[in-house]
């Protein structure tokens, strides 16, 4: 027997999670800042990408743990799949908005950073895989046209960034409902007086 969150608890579910989500963005906007302003070439650094991951799944386990806590500690699939899945992605609409705003608006140099940074990365990995030059034009052409649809993206290329994101989150917040999930117990503890 398994019983769901009521109405009262379901809302309250989700403003945890909406909640949590804007926590992380701002963790995710603060961290991003302080990178670039400290030191933007480590942006393209490969290893940055990694590190990045490993916040980012740092800090969805602790804001996953936290959102259930705050619920009550037991939650379904269903319900850990749909407060999980809403966290996620406030959090990557929120962040995603916040950089694409700051290239456009806030710091225009940042795109001609990112852009310069990244195609003397994608320069020196193309010489150290081929010394065929046409092969290395080649992967650098493909390089510029992908830098500029993320340093200055469209209506249509954000909205498509948003959609692939969407699609990995929920896959995501499959995965992490799937491990955190709680039922509740089917025999509650009796409480003697």
């Amino acid at each position: 027997m398994t019983t769901n969150l009521t109405t009262e608890e379901n809302v309250s579910a989700k403003k945890v999670a909406i909640t949590n989500a804007l926590i992380w963005a701002v963790i995710n906007i603060i961290i991003f800042l302080l990178v670039y302003y400290a030191s933007p070439t480590l942006m393209a650094n490969p290893a940055f990408g990694f590190i990045t991951i490993a916040i980012g799944i740092g800090l969805a386990i602790y804001f996953t743990i936290d959102l259930r806590k705050k619920i009550g500690g037991y939650w379904s699939f269903r319900e850990a799949l749909g407060n999980i899945f809403l966290m996620f992605i406030v959090q990557v609409v929120i962040s995603t908005a916040f950089t694409t705003a700051f290239a456009k608006w806030i710091e225009p140099d940042y795109a001609n950073m990112m852009r310069e940074v990244t195609l003397n990365a994608t320069t020196q990995m193309a010489e150290t895989f081929s010394s065929d030059q046409e092969v290395i034009d080649k992967m650098i052409e493909e390089a510029e046209k992908s830098i500029e649809k993320q340093v200055n993206p469209g209506l249509m290329d954000f909205i498509q960034g948003l959609a692939i994101a969407a699609i990995f989150y929920f896959i995501g917040a499959l995965i992490f409902a799937a491990i955190f999930k709680r039922e509740r117990p089917v025999f509650a503890p009796v409480d003697e007086e």
